[in-house]
């Protein structure tokens, strides 16, 4: 089961003797925009063999990275939809990697939705005269599986207004499901299931007038967990107008397993 080490932001610590096959570290759990005390959603997974995965890359989310390691040091990098709040920080990431003063390292795999490539170059007054190509490797993803350095990584379409996809990710026998952005969804159930840890959005609250299709309350995210029997729930997508107390709450009060609000900084170790 995965566990929190909370060492304060931007303390990674050591896995246990014999103990991690994957490890979570917390860059970014604010929705929408980046909250006063966490930039967007952003998450780095480490294998034991050192293989490092970011998992969407939220505004603000590159300066808390820098605290664990450098920015030439990651391996690869899955978007889990387009939206500003999880793949705009790639942008500011391609100047620290065209500029850098050690010279451009070797391209990055990107993987994304179909047109990530057409999202990020966007961004720019114009396209950069390289498209970024020179700067990325731009891969197309969709629902199903693929293999990421030592992970495998199963893909399925969620409920959001854009192509928006639930990603689990397998390491040896241990299982941490990723919701990205989401409504209520039978899907996301079904891709979480028995994971050691369900990193689950969790929006919106109850009582709000909240529209369909869009993101998931503290209790809903809480009963996506109980019905996928997972191991632990950590509550991200935390949106800066909210309350996370409230919202941990609601998922306590239909989850009875090990549940956390994500903070920056903080790791979990499977």
């Amino acid at each position: 089961m995965g566990r929190p080490n909370r060492g304060g932001p931007g303390t990674l610590l050591p896995a246990e003797p014999g103990g991690a096959t994957v490890k979570l570290t917390i860059l970014g759990c604010s929705g929408t925009y980046p909250g006063p005390t966490s930039a967007c959603s952003s998450y780095l997974v480490e294998s034991d063999d050192g293989f490092r995965l970011v998992l969407d890359a939220g505004n603000g989310s590159m300066g808390e990275l820098q605290r664990h390691c450098d920015l030439r040091e990651i391996d690869a990098v899955l978007l889990s939809h387009l939206h500003g709040d999880h793949c705009l920080d790639l942008v500011a990431n391609s100047y620290a990697r065209r500029y850098h003063p050690e010279g451009m390292p070797p391209k990055l795999p990107v993987y994304g939705p179909i047109n990530t490539q057409e999202r990020l170059c966007g961004a720019f007054e114009k396209w950069p005269d390289d498209s970024l190509a020179d700067i990325y490797d731009f891969r197309t993803i969709g629902a199903g599986r693929l293999h990421i350095g030592p992970f495998r990584i199963d893909l399925t379409r969620v409920a959001h207004p854009v192509e928006a996809y639930g990603i689990r990710l397998t390491a040896d026998d241990r299982v941490l499901t990723y919701s990205g952005d989401t409504g209520a969804c039978d899907r996301l159930v079904r891709l979480a299931t028995d994971s050691d840890l369900f990193l689950c959005e969790a929006s919106f609250l109850d009582e709000e007038d909240n529209p369909p299709d869009l993101h998931l309350t503290g209790r809903e995210a809480g009963e996506h967990a109980r019905r996928a029997g997972v191991g632990q729930l950590v509550l991200t997508h935390l949106v800066p107008w909210g309350n996370a107390a409230r919202s941990e709450e609601e998922a306590a009060g239909v989850y009875d397993g090990p549940l956390t609000l994500a903070s920056p900084g903080t790791v979990y170790e499977l």
